[in-house]
């Protein structure tokens, strides 16, 4: 095999996932299924979301309950803008960014510094409290919707690209996607992530060396803020629709069920998570087994059915849908390096 790259099942499943999400909008065209596309572009962005999560989660052991603050953040940012007639996406992305960096640097700083080493029952507390402090600070503005939330006319437009198109939202999210696991995959490679995994284990050890823990940790958290701010600023075009409850604690639970279903701490785990959930989602949903009984119970508490596949995730793969793969060759007793 080519260096840097060797062929184990995690790296299979990894190159069969990332190749059939590129490949839906054309299957969804030869079946003549648009909706296969809308589906899968919502994958795509809490697939997104979840990655940026995973980078203070996965590897640094800061559970955040309060990341889905910075998806309505960038969904906000591209609803309230296009509400007064800025439909220049290169504007929305500018300032989604400057907020979501100014609030992620703030709330980041006020967690960090106030909890017992970053961490703890503390650091998720406090991340959740300032989530529900801007969920309701969303539902007072009543001149944007308030608590019914705020259509969008019209998507963002890039000028050399629209977002009118739905392939063209579904690429977009799809480049970035993959532009985000190539950065990620560079930075827990790299200095930056070799700190970041150290203070996970032993930050005290970590700043004994010398390493200023609080900076590297800050920057991390602004990071994955930022990831997610991209992630809202694709949903509201999605759903060319805004809402409160975007920001509400049971999406930052959601994320961080689909990085522990798809295997905490590894770079494709979020994104096989998502797909799993989203996907089981939409299955239970609308299963149809033609006996009206079942039928009923199914598409009546799918979510119970989804809460037991969690568990069973839990407790017999214990590492997630992809984390519980091997990792490398057999070694020459039989197991993975």
């Amino acid at each position: 095999m080519a260096s840097g790259f060797t062929l184990t099942p995690r790296s299979v499943f990894a190159v069969l996932l990332l190749v059939g999400l590129g490949l839906v909008p054309l299957i969804s065209g030869a079946l003549a299924q648009p909706f296969y596309v809308t589906l899968f572009t919502r994958i795509l962005v809490f697939a997104l979301a979840a990655l940026g999560l995973n980078l203070i989660l996965g590897y640094g052991a800061l559970v955040s309950f309060g990341h889905a603050m910075y998806m309505g953040i960038g969904a906000y940012a591209v609803g309230i803008l296009a509400h007064h007639g800025v439909t220049n996406g290169w504007a929305q992305l500018g300032a989604a960014m400057v907020v979501g960096a100014a609030v992620a640097l703030a709330v980041g700083l006020i967690c960090l510094r106030t909890t017992r080493e970053g961490g703890g029952m503390a650091f998720i507390m406090i991340t959740l409290a300032f989530a529900q402090m801007m969920f309701f600070l969303a539902v007072s503005l009543r001149a944007y919707g308030g608590d019914d939330g705020l259509p969008i006319s019209v998507r963002s437009d890039f000028g050399l690209f629209s977002l009118q198109d739905p392939n063209t939202l579904y690429y977009l999210s799809y480049a970035l996607l993959l532009a985000v696991l190539l950065g990620m995959r560079r930075l827990i490679d790299a200095r930056f992530g070799m700190v970041l995994r150290g203070c996970k284990s032993n930050e005290r050890r970590m700043a004994a060396l010398g390493f200023p823990t609080l900076r590297y940790k800050l920057a991390a958290y602004v990071i994955s803020a930022l990831v997610c701010v991209l992630a809202g600023m694709l949903l509201a075009n999605l759903t060319r629709f805004v809402s409160p409850s975007y920001m509400a604690w049971t999406v930052s639970g959601e994320l961080i069920v689909m990085i522990v279903l798809g295997g905490l701490g590894t770079l494709i785990g979020p994104v096989a998570g998502a797909t799993a959930l989203l996907l089981l989602e939409e299955v239970l949903s609308s299963l149809k087994f033609g006996l009206p009984w079942l039928d009923k119970l199914i598409n009546q508490h799918w979510l119970g059915l989804i809460g037991l596949f969690i568990v069973f995730v839990v407790l017999v793969m214990k590492r997630g849908v992809y984390g519980g793969l091997p990792a490398g060759p057999p070694t020459a007793k039989g197991r993975p390096k």
